[in-house]
């Protein structure tokens, strides 16, 4: 991974991933949890990565389950963290050397 995509996702595991992944919640949450960061990891630059997570809080079907199972458990989700998302990884962000 980019230097980019490396800092885009100390973002997520330390605001949203971590603090799941390392609580009580249920397998199904920290496996649907395991399986974003996968996706995240799969996309091919740091552009995919936030293209990924404006897509994740637009959401279709799954998406939204799973943001509204984490809510009703009392986690962090993508859109608890967005403002400071948004602020952070800008387009001149994305395009900065």
């Amino acid at each position: 991974m980019t230097v980019k995509q490396n800092e885009i996702m100390a973002f997520l595991h330390e605001k949203v991933f971590d603090p799941i992944l390392n609580s009580t919640a249920s397998s199904e949450i920290k496996q649907g949890v395991r399986l974003t960061i996968m996706r995240l990891e799969n996309q091919k630059d740091a552009s995919g990565m936030v293209r990924y997570f404006w897509s994740a809080i637009a959401g279709k079907g799954n998406a939204i389950q799973f943001a509204d199972k984490l809510k009703d458990a009392g986690y962090i989700r993508f859109e608890e963290v967005l403002e400071e998302f948004r602020e952070k990884f800008t387009d001149a962000w994305l395009r900065k050397k």
